[in-house]
């Protein structure tokens, strides 16, 4: 592969500064060619001792420099709209961490950009799907060993949430990784969502009731439920039970080193997402990029974030109504086919 396919990181927080240093150290075949950030300063600091990047404030500059092959954006989700369309009409590859825009409308102007396009070319950063024991967790469901996938019991435990994450923050910046590994497992859309509210958490910050309970349902009618509680305290677990008409699997849980020692017994969590999934996240962008440099895409696309965010409309309306909320997708167009 060639070394000059160049990649401009817009936003250098911590999604940013992470993905930086993974293509700068892990990723073969591409290079920081740029990084942009509001504060010029966390720019710099991010591209010090990368041979040839640059430190920008403007996507625009970046979007147009000649060194500049594709586009990774780490900003805040509403920002996400405008340095997309303008990717787009570049023809620049794309990868977007989640979410791809804040709304269902948005999200669908993105795809309809694609499909004047007319081909793909946004990646979507639902990690998950790379990580290795959802990988092999939808290999069994797909080669039918097991049987029929029947439900899935999934649980999304944080250890807290700063003052200001809402209830509406619960479902589309945590509930929505389940919403995508649901329609990645089963390869079916989400028709329907519904959240209970029940005990509550004292540790939860003023105005978030934590934890919560989401019942999704798919086309074929697999029951999928979510155990959200980002205020659990004693670190980060993700898991997942998958029940077969003839097993029972399990991903994600306490899995790790066991030690003995000084009297004592147990392993460790997690202590947040990057480390959870770290190697989820350089597979994920080593496919981008190895799909990108011939024109493809490597994972999720663009209709997969507007699907997601249309489950995120309907949970956080099931939240405020406490009823079962249908999730309402425009035709996929035939260039995700």
């Amino acid at each position: 592969m060639s070394t000059s396919f160049g990649i401009a990181v817009i936003g250098a927080g911590r999604m940013g500064a992470d993905h930086i240093d993974r293509i700068h150290r892990r990723i073969t075949g591409a290079r920081v060619a740029a990084v942009v950030d509001v504060d010029l300063a966390r720019a710099e600091a991010a591209v010090a001792g990368i041979d040839g990047a640059i430190a920008l404030t403007s996507a625009d500059e970046a979007l147009d420099h000649p060194n500049v092959d594709a586009v990774l954006i780490a900003t805040p989700g509403f920002l996400h709209e405008e340095i997309l369309l303008k990717a787009i009409a570049l023809d620049l590859p794309i990868l977007c961490e989640k979410p791809l825009t804040q709304d269902v409308e948005s999200s669908w102007r993105v795809v309809q950009a694609e499909v004047e396009l007319g081909h793909p070319r946004i990646q979507v950063g639902f990690m998950r799907r790379f990580d290795a024991q959802y990988q092999s967790l939808g290999t069994l469901v797909r080669s039918g060993e097991l049987g029929e996938l029947l439900m899935l019991h999934c649980a999304h435990r944080n250890p807290r949430t700063n003052a200001g994450f809402t209830n509406e923050m619960i479902i589309n910046d945590s509930v929505v990784h389940e919403f995508d590994a649901i329609r990645f497992l089963t390869g079916e859309e989400i028709t329907s969502v519904q959240v209970r509210m029940g005990k509550a958490t004292k540790n939860a910050p003023e105005g978030q009731h934590d934890p919560q309970h989401v019942l999704i349902e798919t086309e074929s009618g697999v029951l999928a439920d979510v155990e959200i509680f980002v205020n659990a305290k004693f670190g980060y677990q993700v898991t997942t039970q998958a029940s077969f008409e003839d097993g029972i699997v399990d991903i994600g849980g306490d899995t790790g080193t066991y030690v003995r020692s000084a009297g004592r017994w147990g392993g460790a969590v997690t202590p947040g997402f990057e480390e959870r999934f770290g190697a989820a996240y350089d597979v994920e962008v080593q496919a981008w990029v190895d799909a990108a440099i011939t024109g493809g895409l490597g994972g999720p696309s663009a209709w997969d974030g507007y699907a997601t965010a249309a489950c995120c409309e309907a949970g956080v309306e099931a939240q405020r109504t406490g009823g079962r909320a249908t999730v309402k997708l425009e035709q996929k167009p035939g260039i995700y086919s």
